[in-house]
């Protein structure tokens, strides 16, 4: 069914209502939603290990507003499975400014599900969005412990940010959400004695419905994991949310009705202002929200990274691996080798690590996959554009692989085929190739002083 019969049967998408309650010293949410006129969903999250008196200590008021905003977000999931042109908030209020946020959130967090599925998301009725007048929520004002929770997901960069702020003088701690087998052993290899660890569970008529051909898609994760840890910041009383976003997500991937799509909108700079204010005046005042390698592109935390080996055997930081195709098959719970990601870290991180040891990560040395080649070429902007996926910049790809050409040329190593090509028609293009690598790299590699900066801008906090 197309997106205009969609929306036209399915009108409205409803906000209905939420629940809670405290089971095992688990804390249990369910969400109530519709799509009018007779699909309903009751998705359900459990942050794990809460003793009551946390709960307890908190105005009634107060934890309902931070559940009734988990909702909103994860509202995202189930609603773009219709598009339905009115999205009605009966579960709590929103006002005017919260409402024209949430619309910018939808617009440029969902560009890439309104690419992929062909909508005009700026024709004059597209999205309405109408909250009910109640006025029974409040955000939460009081001072937090001295205390950092790092968000952690098995990939390299929440590692590099781990490593780094233990150097802080604060106490840190791990959150994970649906903690995957990556996860858990860097978490582990980590030393976080007592994670906070958050189950969420998809409602199954959402994967029903996607195998039946309703609208599926990209959704701003990273803004869903804004709002979780806010959630689990005030309860277990975190002052720290770092995030390990970085400065290569600020560039977009592909134009699309004249405006930039990003992949990783939620992982912006953009964003991160927008939620950082939001937060403060809706959610909770004093809870420091931020990202800790936002000065550092990609490639520099991969460079980062290669001085943590321990690390090398467990982190995982290939998207296809968990995927299961709206469960149509098993998660292959390992690097694919076959996508944007897997390669993207392989040549971000050859550059600075040896070899042997980069395929024993790997299982194989990707530069001779032949395959590969058109991603090579969309991810220096030969070709398409640049893959959706959470991937450097164009000039960092073509910084990493000058450099791992370069690494290859002085160690007198046969160039693999994907380098051979580089050396043939890329590397001619463009004249100032090495100084711009370099000056990549340089931007905190001369004095090699970034990481000490960042904890001591950090402590400062």
């Amino acid at each position: 069914m197309g997106f205009k019969k969609l929306r036209k049967k399915y009108p409205q998408f409803i906000y209905r209502n939420y629940s809670y309650k405290i089971s095992k010293k688990d804390l249990s949410i369910v969400f109530d939603f519709k799509i009018e006129p007779n699909i309903r969903f009751t998705p359900n999250i459990i942050i794990k290990n809460i003793d009551e008196k946390r709960i307890a200590r908190l105005d009634r008021k107060v934890l309902d507003n931070l559940v009734f905003h988990l909702g909103l977000i994860e509202l995202l999931s189930y609603w773009k499975a219709t598009c339905s042109p009115e999205i009605i908030i009966k579960a709590g209020y929103l006002n005017k400014e919260q409402i024209k946020w949430w619309k910018n959130l939808i617009i440029n967090g969902m560009g890439q599900f309104f690419y992929e599925n062909n909508i005009n998301f700026k024709s004059s009725n597209f999205l309405k969005i109408i909250a009910h007048k109640n006025k029974g929520l409040k955000s939460y004002s009081s001072r937090f412990k001295n205390m950092v929770l790092v968000p952690i997901g098995g990939g390299k960069d929440s590692i590099v940010s781990l490593e780094l702020l233990k150097e802080s003088q604060k106490e840190i701690n791990c959150f994970s959400l649906n903690p995957t087998l990556a996860a858990q052993k860097v978490m582990k290899k980590g030393k976080c004695k007592n994670p906070i660890i958050v189950k969420r569970k998809i409602d199954k008529k959402l994967l029903k419905l996607n195998q039946k051909g309703f609208l599926n898609g990209h959704t701003p994760f990273s803004a869903y994991l804004a709002f979780l840890t806010i959630f689990v910041g005030v309860i277990f009383d975190y002052k720290y949310i770092a995030f390990s976003n970085e400065r290569s997500s600020n560039e977009g991937n592909v134009k699309y009705l004249g405006k930039i799509i990003n992949h990783q909108y939620s992982k912006s700079f953009d964003f991160e202002k927008r939620f950082r204010n939001y937060s403060q005046k809706y959610l909770a005042k004093d809870i420091e929200y931020f990202s800790f390698l936002r000065p550092l592109y990609e490639i520099q935390i991969s460079e980062l990274f290669s001085y943590l080996p321990e690390y090398f055997s467990v982190f995982l930081s290939c998207n296809q691996a968990y995927q299961t195709d709206s469960g149509k098959k098993k998660p292959i719970k390992k690097w694919c080798n076959n996508c944007a990601k897997c390669l993207f870290v392989f040549m971000s991180l050859y550059p600075f690590i040896e070899t042997k040891k980069l395929i024993r990560i790997f299982g194989k040395n990707l530069f001779e996959d032949k395959k590969l080649l058109s991603i090579i070429q969309e991810l220096i902007g030969e070709k398409r554009f640049k893959p959706f996926e959470c991937v450097g910049t164009q000039k960092e790809s073509l910084a990493a692989l000058y450099l791992g050409w370069q690494k290859d040329k002085q160690n007198n190593t046969e160039l693999s085929y994907l380098l051979k090509y580089f050396e043939k028609n890329i590397l001619p293009k463009y004249k100032n190739l090495e100084k711009n690598s370099q000056g990549i790299m340089n931007s905190w590699n001369k004095q090699h002083n970034i990481p000490k900066l960042l904890t001591k801008k950090f402590n400062r906090l």
